[in-house]
């Protein structure tokens, strides 16, 4: 028969399904071979020989030959799995069963009363031909069997892993199989790095597609803040029901972290192959970064020094957190962190040689990923922070951060990249390991300075507030609040970077700013904040900044002298309504960009994206830490914390100038974005209820922290101005060496403790990492487009 025949036949079948008035036959082994007997179909032709609309009419209308349908898929993979698949034909009927679940599941899981199919024990209750699984199996739900021969299938061999057959007559029975023997890569817990095989690649490719299908049941529950809902799916498959969870789990991270896009040392290799490692790699990564969700209710893993196996579990396990929290040698997190920032700067390579190496489109779940790792084991975490080797992931998310700042389609990117500085920078090491000099010329549009990767991140977070666009500003409290953490242990600014933190407060602190929104304000406190530790805790190597604190010594005296009464209110209000944008970008000094950079760019017209939840506020995204004379942190009470201070609850309540949730909404509300627009613009006509009052003024006003830049102002502005009249000085290299000499000892207010913000998981960002991570799936799987056009509810999905 044809390829053409064939074809031709499975269309018919397909045809059949829908027009049949009566229920086909379970037995009716002709009719059903129909779909899986083709040798030459691709995933390709089964998503294109079955449309949409017919599988809704026949869930619509003919319910029982769908039900049908579905169970004798799965039937042929379980007993395939049972058999291990030894001919050409089952391998290829396998493949094909594979394809048709993961076109049909999306069009179960979009109808609320089929939830629940896969999940029942007996499907189509009674009906002839159903007893062939009923004997030990008949206890477990379809989804079950499913799942369990998924992940046989994948540690078949000839299939998807290497034969160990020792002679032609030994059989390697599926049920006796040590899959940890058959791990797909060397890496994590396995030494032998078997040889590539593109068959084995395509086949797991095509099964993992199926897994990710299956675990998207996610996707059709609308946002809730509720996060005992578990995914059944994820839940059973990470469970010890599946033997295979631990090979399986080592697999996919090995096979991550061991590619190599180069293809291998050999430049512009990837031109002429197809990579088929590099598509089992996408989906391994996608895999991965969804069933790495926590259980409902289950504290994080213990970060105790204890050994691994004291662990008490809690709630239904899940495997894959489980073994990824326990990861502790040090070669394996060399192994990964290595791996992980080989990929994450790969695209940057591109800049600089052109076409020369593959490049790979899946740094956001590479980001997910890291992210689970930090947050996961909290060894890794440390182990990351315990060398230069984290600014090996810090440069690619600057790149990507400054890359993607003028693209509303990439806003969920900058949310991720953001929140990794800001799980970094609660670590002391993170601020520390910011004094390397910075000596990379990954082309970037941002200025051309010389310093370190602390200039480089303060420059990049400078250019994302003045020239991203305005969906960004939720972000400006965290990136501020990172640059605070850091700020106590960096040794010496650039003048470049000192001149663009002295930008941000000036913009930040123009008094139509400050009163616009009951929160502009924080953002002066922390920028205070960071210049007080800089001045207390490091003045030796800062003469920059001191320098550019006196230049615009101005900034400080009117901020000391804000007006808070109802007229200057009013003027500044005034002001605002002809200055609609956010910041001057004037006088901020730009100058020439880098060499072979390229502008950020706003998203093509026509670029899907899909929605997120609102982020929580700083205040819920952090807790606040005291360091303590000796180094280690002490976490601060939330009662009395004068810095950043919050206004009084009435005076915050009105507001929705931003997109997080801080400090109005309870914390369990989730917006879309849409919903955050709406709320918006309807604030906006209705000018917000919530309006400056002077006694709101004053109260923030009177607790600037300006005592420590007041004295130093004091101390040296007198002795500047001399020099410069004894010398006729209008050379700054003159000052900047006498500020270098410069002492303040003594003279300074006694040094206040330093106060670190540290992420801390909770609801509102667990949500916000569900929505954002199964949206990136959505997208990234185009081909075939397994979830366009169904009834997602996650997110919606909205064209630019």
């Amino acid at each position: 028969m044809g390829s053409s025949d064939s074809k031709l036949n499975f269309r018919k079948a397909v045809i059949q399904l829908t027009t049949k008035t009566q229920p086909v036959e379970a037995t009716d082994d002709a009719f059903w071979d129909q779909f899986w007997a083709d040798a030459s179909t691709t995933v390709q032709d089964v998503f294109a020989l079955v449309p949409a609309a017919e599988i809704r009419a026949v869930r619509e209308e003919s319910p029982s030959n769908l039900a049908t349908l579905c169970y004798k898929a799965v039937e042929k993979l379980v007993q395939a799995a049972e058999s291990g698949c030894p001919s050409e034909r089952e391998r290829q009927m396998v493949l094909n069963c594979t394809r048709i679940l993961t076109r049909i599941l999306p069009y179960i899981f979009e109808d609320q009363d089929w939830r629940g199919f896969f999940w029942s024990t007996v499907p189509g209750a009674g009906r002839a031909g159903m007893n062939e699984l009923d004997e030990d199996d008949g206890a477990r739900p379809l989804a079950e069997l499913l799942l369990l021969a998924v992940a046989d299938l994948l540690f078949c061999p000839e299939f998807t892993v290497h034969s160990h057959k020792r002679g032609p007559d030994s059989v390697e029975s599926m049920q006796s199989i040590d899959s940890c023997e058959y791990i797909w890569e060397a890496g994590v817990g396995f030494a032998q790095s078997p040889p590539l095989n593109y068959i084995h690649d395509l086949n797991r490719t095509e099964l993992l597609r199926l897994l990710l299908t299956c675990f998207s049941e996610a996707m059709y529950l609308p946002p809730s803040s509720d996060n005992t809902v578990l995914n059944p799916w994820v839940t059973f498959f990470c469970s010890a029901e599946n033997r295979h969870a631990l090979p399986l789990f080592t697999s996919l991270l090995n096979v991550v972290c061991a590619y190599d896009p180069v293809g291998y040392g050999i430049p512009y290799n990837h031109l002429l192959f197809s990579d088929y490692r590099e598509q089992l790699v996408e989906q391994a990564v996608q895999i991965l970064i969804v069933t790495l969700e926590h259980d409902a209710g289950a504290p994080h893993p213990p970060a105790s020094t204890s050994s691994i196996d004291e662990q008490e579990p809690t709630g239904p396990e899940n495997l894959f957190v489980n073994y990824l929290s326990r990861i502790h040698r040090e070669e394996d997190f060399d192994f990964v962190l290595k791996g992980l920032a080989r990929l994450l700067t790969n695209p940057l390579t591109q800049t600089y040689l052109p076409n020369s190496t593959k490049k790979i489109q899946f740094h956001q779940e590479l980001l997910v990923l890291f992210w689970k790792l930090c947050d996961f084991n909290k060894k890794f975490l440390f182990f990351v922070l315990k060398s230069s080797d984290v600014l090996d992931v810090l440069v690619p998310i600057l790149y990507y951060l400054n890359d993607a700042r003028a693209d509303q389609s990439r806003v969920g990117l900058m949310h991720i990249g953001v929140f990794i500085l800001l799980l970094l920078s609660g670590e002391r090491n993170f601020g520390v390991r910011l004094n390397k000099p910075y000596s990379l010329h990954v082309p970037m549009d941002i200025p051309v300075f010389t310093g370190t990767h602390a200039d480089l991140l303060i420059v990049v977070f400078h250019k994302i507030i003045t020239t991203g666009h305005q969906r960004l500003q939720p972000l400006y409290d965290c990136l501020l609040t990172i640059i605070v953490n850091v700020s106590p242990y960096l040794k010496s600014l650039s003048m470049v970077a000192a001149n663009k933190l002295l930008h941000l407060l000036e913009a930040f602190s123009t008094s139509w700013y400050l009163f616009s929104t009951a929160q502009n304000h924080h953002l002066v406190f922390f920028l205070l904040e960071t210049f007080n530790n800089i001045i207390q805790y490091q003045f030796d190597g800062n003469c920059n900044l001191v320098y550019a604190i006196i230049r615009k010594r101005n900034v400080f005296h009117q901020l000391a002298n804000l007006p808070s009464d109802p007229a200057s209110i009013q003027k500044a209000l005034q002001k605002k309504k002809k200055s609609p944008d956010l910041i001057s970008r004037t006088n901020s000094q730009e100058t020439v960009s880098m060499e072979g950079s390229h502008p950020a760019v706003p998203a093509e017209p026509g670029t899907l994206k899909t929605s997120l939840v609102a982020i929580p506020g700083i205040d819920k995204l952090t807790e606040k830490s005291q360091v303590s004379e000796d180094g280690t942190m002490v976490s601060v009470p939330k009662t009395d914390s004068p810095q950043p201070v919050h206004s009084d609850q009435s005076a915050a309540a009105g507001t929705s100038d931003t997109e997080s949730n801080s400090g109005r909404d309870n914390e369990d509300v989730f917006y879309t974005e849409a919903e955050m627009q709406r709320r918006r613009l309807s604030s906006a006509s209705s000018v917000s209820s919530w309006v400056p009052t002077p006694d709101w003024v004053l109260s923030w006003k009177s607790k600037l922290p300006l005592q420590t830049i007041m004295r130093l102002l004091q101390v040296l502005v007198p002795q500047v101005e001399k020099i410069c009249i004894d010398k006729g000085l209008t050379d700054e290299s003159e000052i900047l060496k006498f500020l270098q000499h410069g002492t303040l000892v003594g003279l300074l207010p006694v040094p206040h403790p330093i106060l670190i913000r540290k992420y801390q998981a909770n609801a509102g960002t667990a949500m916000w990492f569900r929505t954002y991570m199964w949206g990136v799936v959505y997208l990234r799987n185009v081909d075939p487009p397994i979830w366009y056009d169904t009834d997602v509810r996650l997110f919606e999905i909205q064209r630019m």
